[in-house]
């Protein structure tokens, strides 16, 4: 029976974490039965992993295409696992299946973690040999010693909680059709052999159900994602938002956000992104593109409420609260994060690895629904895209008994420096206006050992196309069409001839009596030699004023 889990994405590392699989390139049995009994082990809670039989490797990453089995060895392997499962103590049995792929034959052993830690391997195959738990330590499998042993010993019997038995629920409480449109979003080859099989053999096969199969119980990882309702067995199993209108907390509405863990997470997340979510374009002078930024970029958004989903404990009778302020969204989980991760890591802007994972199924789940990143990867995922959107540092948060987690993610602080009211009914009013601008450019030089046009080129107000458009249709119907084309053409200080020839005009008195005569009274463009209006190097350039204008109207 194919295993819920595309292998493709398998393979590549996609769904699951390096850590977690294991490549061999032939059958190595020795090797295999440590790995298994690491896996079963699961000392981090990662939620056990894969072997891989048929490719091999370099670096912990697979070769491909895969090197392969021979068809006619597949069932012999298949007899030598069960055997080796007989070798751990207590005994312990992956899910076996074989598969084709890049027209290959590769057996994949699906080892999830055990319900009875610690495992025991021998270290040899050969007959008396001793026996040593196994524990897996990056993308290896070694023998638990000292304070890894003892924390193996801890385990004793412990599991999970999204990985226990339910037993307020039968098996008729998880919902066929759930099950089939999760494994044809995976891509799974259990999809089709999903539409024949029994249900019971379905729901032990994606390790969702257990017990004796005359009585066999969900887990609540399968209620969780797999009920219609999973808060009638997992109480306040939910996400509730709070929407405040105004910043006093006393205008506010709620929504509740219900069903299938993943369903409930791409609820909320489409309700952020159609109705939270807001593109900001500003124009600025001087270049083709305008700067694009969001209040929230939803990338860390999304990150954020995958991780409460994640991290919470479902065996607390507490929802993820979020709460939509004007100027930040928070989003509140319990308990706090597992140790030895505390308030003083979490204020540390690195990658956060935990030893130890709450919820090993659900995180599997949502990694294969591509809804949240690999181990550690949250933290710097929800700094990075608040910082490319040019956003405040995300605040993560916890009080010194980790009773709660909260996410703090405020929004982008828009510019308070556009000028919105400001209105032009005449060209007097728009030569006040950048006299009055032109003056606090040069009020702002003096303190800072600066020329005018340079605090111009940094700090120069935005303006509003409102503004813009008004000072548009004043020059063109009171000066003339040509002053915008000049004052774009004067980057650089130009000569008469250069600037007429570029408006498409020949070097005559009269048009420059018509076209530039006219911006010097009004101070907008100037002579570099004033004194001498016909010297042979005489050039225009742009003043304060006409840097001003040219950035108004070119927004």
């Amino acid at each position: 029976m194919a295993l819920p889990i595309n292998i493709n994405d398998l393979v590549n590392g996609q769904a699951i974490e390096w850590e977690r699989l294991e490549f061999k390139q032939g059958w190595n049995p020795e090797e295999i039965v440590h790995t298994l009994c690491a896996f079963a082990n699961d000392i981090n809670n990662w939620g056990g992993g894969y072997i891989i039989v048929g490719i091999a490797e370099k670096d912990g990453r697979p070769i491909l295409p895969p090197a392969g089995l021979a068809p006619e060895s597949l069932d012999r392997i298949q007899g030598a696992v069960l055997t080796l499962a007989y070798q751990l103590l207590p005994n312990y049995f992956p899910l076996i299946q074989p598969y084709t792929l890049q027209g290959q034959h590769i057996l994949i052993l699906w080892c999830p973690a055990g319900d009875n830690r610690p495992y025991t391997a021998p270290i040899t195959q050969g007959k008396a040999a001793q026996r040593y738990p196994y524990i897996r330590f990056g993308s290896r499998s070694i023998i638990a010693k000292e304070d890894n042993l003892r924390r193996l010993q801890e385990l004793t019997a412990r599991i999970p909680f999204d990985d226990r038995i339910n037993g307020k629920a039968t098996i008729d409480d998880l919902d066929l059709g759930l099950i089939q449109a999760f494994l044809q979003e995976v891509k799974s080859d259990l999809y089709e052999e999903s539409k024949q099989i029994p249900f019971a053999d379905l729901c032990l096969n994606m390790k969702i159900v257990n017990g004796p199969k005359e009585a066999l119980r969900p887990l609540n990882v399968g209620l969780l994602f797999f009920s219609r309702n999973p808060e009638k067995f997992l109480e306040r199993s939910w996400i509730e938002l709070v929407i405040h209108k105004d910043k006093t907390g006393k205008n506010f509405s709620e929504k509740y956000f219900k069903g299938p863990l993943h369903h409930q997470l791409r609820a909320i997340l489409d309700y952020f992104r159609n109705n939270v979510i807001e593109e900001v374009v500003e124009k600025v002078a001087h270049k083709a593109e305008a700067n694009r930024h969001f209040n929230f970029p939803y990338e860390a958004i999304e990150e954020a409420l995958s991780n409460a989903v994640y991290h919470k404990s479902y065996e607390m009778d507490k929802p993820i609260e979020v709460q939509l302020w004007p100027d930040r969204i928070e989003i509140l989980s319990f308990p706090g994060p597992v140790p030895p991760v505390d308030a003083q890591i979490l204020k540390q802007n690195k990658r956060i690895v935990a030893r130890d994972y709450r919820n090993r199924r659900i995180g599997d789940l949502l990694k294969e629904l591509h809804l949240t990143e690999g181990r550690g990867t949250g933290f710097p995922t929800i700094r990075n895209a608040m910082k490319e959107n040019n956003s405040p540092e995300p605040v993560f948060e916890t009080d010194e008994q980790s009773t709660y987690f909260l996410s703090v993610l405020l929004a982008k602080e828009q510019k308070t420096d556009a000028i919105e009211a400001v209105t032009f009914t005449n060209l007097e009013e728009l030569s006040y206006f950048l006299n009055t601008l032109s003056d606090q450019a040069n009020d702002q030089a003096k303190t800072s050992d600066s020329k005018g046009n340079e605090v111009l080129k940094n700090d120069l107000p935005r303006l509003s196309d409102q503004a813009s458009d008004q000072a548009v249709q004043i020059i063109e119907s009171l000066l003339n069409d040509k002053v915008l084309t000049i004052l774009n053409v004067l980057e650089e200080p130009k000569k008469r001839v250069e600037i007429l020839e570029h408006i498409g005009l020949r070097n005559h008195s009269d048009n420059r009596e018509k076209y530039l005569d006219p911006l010097v009274k009004l101070g907008w463009i100037e002579m570099t030699i004033p004194e001498k209006p016909t010297h042979q190097d005489q050039k225009y350039k742009r003043t304060i004023q006409g840097e001003i204008l040219h950035k108004l109207i070119t927004r």
